[in-house]
């Protein structure tokens, strides 16, 4: 399991890169085919907009192809390779001025790569046994911790380098990670125990609890992380400094993954999920009153150990909620909301509400209010467990 962990990892990594070389070069693209600069945005907008509605799409479509007895390889494959043929052409399509065709392009490789999202994450649901489920979930996430770290490396090294060069790499080393998933699922079902599964389970109360608390985690996250963090850092910091002091939250997030993970085999996923919330709250409450750089740098280090705890988590519970055939549309629903928070912290930016005097003010305790209000959500679920629930 170790080793389809770690692979699953790569994929991970691959396609957050990807989306950071896509970051990097779109408004240089847009502006190539005729496209102004402030519709940046609003394009990055329409990617979560799309990954929004194709996360959950795509996880039911999964559940509905393992349901038939078939398997999701080839298919995953497939959309993979249109995913990565889309993305290759964007930087060709870009010089020849035609806004219609790169929207085009756009959007094909938006809805496909969806497909790298839940698909992975329901096939451990499907195939892993449960106790080893926060484990592989872990090695899987680190692939997204560590492209989240070398991102503003990333950056640096891709200025001024021919954007056809990274696309084309970047396609190709995706569609070979994601061609060895024929592998991964055929090892999975091999090792996995024949048992019938278990019966559905009614969406009641506790489960839209559980995904409330999601959505309420994942928009301080990105509160934290995208809107408040630099500006804390700047407090105490030139802007060059930026590029080192950005990708301490992820190495928090990598290191302690793997401490929450044991602590998740333990007393189970929405326990340390509870925890992770707790820790976040008050990492970031802390943060935004940080008397030094140093101290600032420990609670960032802090708070990304609390989001890989609330993550890995999440993820274990949403493939524990769907063991009965809906593991698609538990991790679908569950990267969904990711997406939708993502959207909500690109709508406060486009609508400049971060530069507002009185709304900036209130910014850096918002990530405290969303952890803190899932925190209580998930604090009601430890209470009342239910099995499948509160355990990985």
């Amino acid at each position: 399991m170790t080793r389809v962990g770690l692979y699953f990892g790569v994929v991970q990594f691959l396609f957050v890169s990807c989306w950071t070389v896509y970051v990097i070069y779109l408004p240089g693209l847009l502006a190539q085919a005729g496209i102004e600069k402030k519709w940046v945005i609003w394009v990055l907008m329409a990617d979560q907009l799309i990954f929004t509605v194709m996360d959950f799409a795509i996880g039911i479509a999964a559940d509905r192809v393992l349901s038939g007895l078939r398997r999701i390889g080839p298919w995953l494959l497939g959309a993979t390779v249109v995913s990565g043929l889309a993305f290759l052409l964007l930087p060709h399509l870009a010089p020849a001025g035609a806004p219609a065709l790169l929207a085009g392009a756009v959007v094909v490789w938006a809805m496909t790569s969806s497909a790298l999202r839940a698909p992975p994450m329901m096939l451990l649901g499907k195939y892993v046994p449960p106790a080893g489920v926060p484990w592989v979930s872990t090695l899987s996430l680190v692939g997204l911790g560590l492209a989240g770290a070398a991102a503003p490396y990333l950056t640096l090294g891709l200025r001024g380098v021919d954007p056809r060069l990274p696309f084309a790499l970047a396609s190709l080393a995706l569609i070979a990670a994601v061609g060895g998933m024929l592998w991964a699922e055929k090892h999975l079902a091999a090792a996995a125990p024949a048992e019938p599964p278990p019966p559905a389970r009614p969406l009641d109360a506790r489960v839209v609890t559980f995904f409330a608390a999601v959505a309420l985690l994942g928009l301080g996250f990105q509160m934290h992380f995208a809107l408040n963090s630099a500006p804390l850092y700047l407090r105490f910091a030139k802007p060059p400094a930026l590029d080192h002091l950005m990708p301490v939250f992820w190495i928090g997030f990598n290191l302690l993954i793997f401490p929450a993970c044991r602590a998740n085999l333990r007393f189970g996923g929405v326990a340390v999920m509870t925890a992770g919330a707790v820790l976040g709250a008050l990492a970031a409450g802390a943060a935004a009153s940080a008397p030094s750089l140093e101290i600032l740098v420990a609670l960032q280090f802090l708070a990304g150990g609390a989001w890989a705890a609330v993550l890995m988590s999440a993820m274990t519970a949403a493939i524990a909620i769907g063991h009965t055939g809906r593991e698609g549309a538990a991790t679908g629903g569950l990267f969904a909301l990711l997406a939708l928070a993502t959207l909500a912290r690109m709508a406060i930016v486009a609508a400049q509400l971060n530069k507002d005097p009185g709304f900036a003010a209130l910014l850096p305790w918002l990530p405290v209010l969303a952890w803190a209000g899932a925190a209580v959500l998930l604090a009601w679920l430890v209470v009342r467990p239910r099995k499948g629930l509160a355990s990985p």
